[in-house]
């Protein structure tokens, strides 16, 4: 079959040339890299690409055998730097590169398309002639509440997922489960544990499976190994059906630097910085983007924009935020590049990351933006108009390395270092936060979430369940990574299934039973949810009792709301006839107590306790009950 090149089609409009140079488009995948397309009655695919320091580029793939110098494509004429180039009787699901001629010995010629919609699977790397077209959205209904299940009042607990490890077919040579089958078994299992929000790890196209998907080559593709882009839109079909909502993790902080990626993609460094005190990254031995080029910001926008308008994606949680603020970010002293006032703020990356917001949440109010920042960079979440960078949240790093810290501690030293316990308090409200146990806690010889507990077996597990009940009862939104929601021992790996086989243990079905309690209560009692981000949302009883290892406080939603009381014990010991004071005189009965005997402790239903009228913790009335050890206990006024 013959397949001639013309180059008297183009998708680009004068606008779009100029938005481009300009940075500021928001949807370059609808012109760059290939396209089905007819040009006088002829099928074919017309080809774009970005390569303004090339000395020639052509297109290469299975329809000319790879051949470099058959179908070249023309550069416009318009300085963009863009070549272009409509050819004949290519079909759809042909794979192609672009052989990029350049003065660059040493760089790679064969390049993946930045924009491909689809790739081969690992470990092969070409793109894949692809269209979006063919599949039905059927989630209108979700679509049309989201804002509702997105917003700052509403419960959001996520459950954050690696799709190649969270169950595999081990009877089938320990293969990954497919998005249909991943999306079937995950959104019931969700359902069943009440969780609003499902996060993934990244599954944007990356050559290496041990990077997690954290090292990006495809910013337009959804992996191939785990099935076709339609396959990826019915899993996120799938989990609306659900009433789930699907976070994606995005990684703009850098990318990776095998030879058919970015990295001197036209022979030069046109995406990342060529210094690579600014360019190259070496903690993760990555290339760093270059925020101050347009078309760069561009490209990366359009990333962003794309997996909300064509895969209807709910929230992205953006990647590596504080190593894109910092110029010297892992860096020692003289191995970073310093502004002209000696600052180290990379105001590049400061200007992407609000034009990133600005430019999402105007398209899609009803979304999420997550930021994984863990310094004290101001307001993060603040409104891009008054300085800050315009996301809706922040993972509270903070709050995590503290109660983690604190949890380690045997509870016989726990009153040293009862301000690890009390510190997220004070700065709560400063931002709008998600609390994080994420995968980051669980690998890399930190231990599993169970095993960073202290005691016997018995005390581990209450510790454990304990930590969720204040997690839950925290301000902020939720996030728990596979597998510590049923207290795995190991910790994760990326080539193997979770332990599901743990569940036949009674001590971690506990744990799960736990987890899809509090679920249910977070999702159920308003006051625990309804002022996750504000301070009308809590109160203190009792944050001093270091002594015995107590603090007690006060849930509240809006008026009509009954306000949740959390007394936590986290002494290894029993505290009898413990005195608390409450909101108001009247009866309270428990709604939760992680020591239950359901979730595997020892205690029993409390009956319900009426309020003595004698002042305590600066309340008129008061309460004595029984903390078992290592236990967080909920209380709700019913009378």
């Amino acid at each position: 079959m013959k397949h001639e090149i013309f180059y008297d089609v183009s998708r680009f409009s004068e606008l779009d040339i100029y938005l481009f140079k300009e940075g500021t488009h928001t949807k370059l995948y609808e012109h760059f890299g290939s396209h089905l397309m007819q040009r006088e009655g002829a099928q074919g695919v017309y080809f774009a690409v970005w390569a303004p320091n090339a000395l020639n580029v052509s297109v290469v793939g299975d329809f000319n055998h790879y051949n470099e110098i058959s179908h070249y494509l023309k550069k416009r004429e318009d300085a963009s730097g863009i070549w272009e180039g409509f050819v004949t009787n290519v079909q759809i699901d042909t794979t192609y590169k672009y052989y990029i001629h350049s003065n660059n010995p040493n760089s790679n010629p064969y390049k993946a398309d930045p924009y491909a919609f689809y790739a081969e699977v690992k470990p092969k790397s070409a793109s894949k002639i692809w269209s979006l077209k063919d599949y039905k959205w059927r989630d209108n209904k979700w679509m049309k509440k989201r804002n509702k299940n997105n917003s700052h009042k509403a419960p959001i607990s996520i459950y954050e997922v690696h799709l190649g490890s969270w169950r595999r077919k081990v009877e089938e040579n320990n293969r990954y489960l497919t998005y249909i089958e991943s999306a079937h078994e995950l959104a019931h299992y969700l359902e069943e544990m009440h969780f609003t929000h499902v996060e993934l790890l990244p599954v944007t196209e990356h050559p290496f499976d041990g990077s997690w998907g954290y090292q990006t080559t495809g910013y337009f593709a959804p992996t191939s190994r785990y099935g076709t882009p339609q396959e990826f839109m019915e899993f996120v079909a799938i989990m609306h059906e659900h009433n789930i909502g699907v976070i994606l993790d995005w990684v703009p902080s850098h990318f990776v630097t095998d030879g058919h990626g970015l990295m001197n993609f036209d022979g030069t460094c046109l995406y990342e910085h060529q210094d690579p005190k600014k360019g190259y990254h070496p903690e993760w031995k990555s290339a760093i983007f270059n925020y101050d080029r347009n078309e760069v910001r561009a490209f990366l926008i359009s990333s962003a924009m794309y997996w909300f308008e064509k895969y209807h994606i709910d929230g992205m949680r953006v990647d590596g935020v504080a190593s894109m603020l910092y110029l010297d970010y892992a860096r020692e002293e003289g191995q970073w590049i310093p502004n002209t006032d000696g600052s180290n703020v990379n105001r590049g990356a400061v200007q992407f990351l609000q034009q990133l917001n600005t430019t999402v949440y105007k398209n899609f109010q009803d979304i999420i933006m997550v930021a994984e920042e863990s310094t004290d960079y101001a307001m993060v979440t603040g409104m891009v108009d008054k300085g800050g960078l315009g996301f809706g949240y922040k993972w509270n790093m903070g709050w995590m390395h503290d109660i983690l810290k604190y949890m380690k501690v045997d509870p016989l030293y726990r009153e040293h270092h009862h301000k690890d316990l009390t510190f997220s308090f004070v700065y709560m409200f400063n931002e709008n936060y998600v609390l994080p146990l994420s995968h980051d806690e669980v690998v890399h010889m930190k231990g599993s979430l169970i095993n960073k507990m202290p005691g016997n077996n018995y005390e581990k597990f209450a510790n454990l369940r304990a930590l969720y009940a204040l997690m839950m009862a925290h301000p902020g939104k939720k996030l728990l990574f596979m597998g510590s929601e049923f207290a795995q021992f190991n910790e994760w790996h990326y080539e193997q299934s979770l332990d599901w086989h743990l569940l036949a243990y009674n001590e971690h079905q506990g744990v799960q039973h736990c987890v899809q309690i509090l679920n249910k209560l977070y999702k159920t009692e308003h006051s625990l949810s309804r002022n996750d981000v504000i301070n009308e949302g809590f109160s203190w009883i009792d944050e001093n009792d270091y002594s015995a290892n107590v603090i007690a406080f006060v849930r509240k939603g809006a008026k009509n709301q009954k306000p949740i009381i959390i007394v936590c014990n986290f002494s290894g010991k029993e505290h009898v006839n413990y005195p608390i004071g409450v909101p108001s005189k009247g009866t309270y009965e428990e709604i939760f107590n992680s020591d239950n005997v359901a979730f595997g402790g020892t205690s029993k239903q409390m009956e319900p306790l009426k309020s003595l009228p004698k002042e305590y913790n600066g309340r008129k009335n008061m309460l004595k009950i029984t903390l078992a050890p290592c236990s967080v206990i909920y209380l709700k006024k019913i009378s």
